[in-house]
């Protein structure tokens, strides 16, 4: 299959060299230019005679202009495939400009991180038509473990910022149960053994532990250097928050812990750290600070 890769940054650099090991990449990137893949002068380069164009970009904005360069010179019946975290919006309104070209788009967010992306182990969720998902399938066995057929146009998008959604308000309500268990005198492997077999597991207490040396590694057992960053956290709440609010939908928790997570990136330590880090950003503070 003939590739075209837009975006070589910090994820889609390995994506994109899993990808060469069995497909012919062209790739273009407006900074980044990895070994290993044959790289173009442009967007549209990338994407002419491709029978996948795959985009990994920062946000909707950038995304919408990426389309408008590269749809016109994509041959007819090729697919965009859109592996950003952006809003449903633009997802869908992507998705319209190819269907508009003559071609078709799957977006396709990931979970699984820059660690996911090299070791190709990246679950993707993906929107658009189940025929262009099959024939996309393969590619995602490539770069991931899984891939989830969500529906249509829009939909990865909306599973995405769902589970992050969710992932942000468990990992603060798990860093606080911490905290409070600390002042309660409650050592914390004790807390760990209780609620990682009980109601209060969740993947944050279970898999991703935010109290160093407990349960499995996890980035705060490296100073809690990122695996998923603060920022990267925030900007999925805040798209969860921007669809909450086009689609009437209330959602008090996702918003609180917007706020939490904006207040820790802008005002105080967490950008640059994981977003696990919010443990001792509470150990810190007192009841009502």
């Amino acid at each position: 299959m003939k590739i075209g890769f837009i975006g070589l940054g910090n994820m889609g650099a390995p994506m994109a060299a899993n990808l060469a090991k069995s497909h012919e990449v062209t790739g273009f990137d407006t900074v980044a230019a990895p070994e290993g893949i044959a790289l173009a002068q442009s967007a549209a380069d990338a994407a002419r005679d491709a029978d996948v164009v795959i985009t990994m970009l920062p946000n909707g904005d950038i995304l919408r202009q990426v389309a408008a360069e590269i749809h016109p010179a994509m041959k007819s019946g090729a697919i965009h495939l859109d592996c950003s975290t952006v809003d449903v919006e633009s997802a869908r309104a992507v998705a319209a400009q190819a269907q508009g070209n003559g071609l078709s788009a799957i977006d396709a967010p990931v979970s699984g991180g820059i660690g996911g992306a090299t070791n190709g182990t990246l679950t993707f969720m993906a929107g658009g038509p189940a025929d262009a998902f099959a024939t996309v399938q393969p590619l995602f066995d490539i770069m991931g473990q899984k891939a989830v057929h969500c529906g249509p146009a829009g939909n990865g998008q909306a599973a995405k910022i769902c589970n992050n959604m969710i992932l942000g308000v468990t990992m603060i309500a798990t860093c606080e149960a911490f905290v409070l268990a600390d002042k309660l005198g409650l050592d914390r492997q004790a807390m760990f053994d209780v609620v990682s077999t009980s109601s209060g597991y969740s993947w944050s207490m279970n898999a991703y532990c935010p109290a160093p040396g407990i349960g499995p590694q996890s980035p705060a057992d490296n100073d809690y250097q990122p695996g998923f960053a603060s920022e990267l956290m925030l900007k999925d709440l805040r798209l969860s928050q921007m669809a909450a609010e086009a689609a009437d939908a209330d959602t008090p928790m996702g918003q609180a812990a917007t706020a939490l997570y904006q207040q820790f990136v802008e005002e105080e330590d967490g950008k640059g750290r994981d977003f696990s880090a919010m443990l001792p950003r509470f150990e810190s503070r007192h009841r009502g600070s």
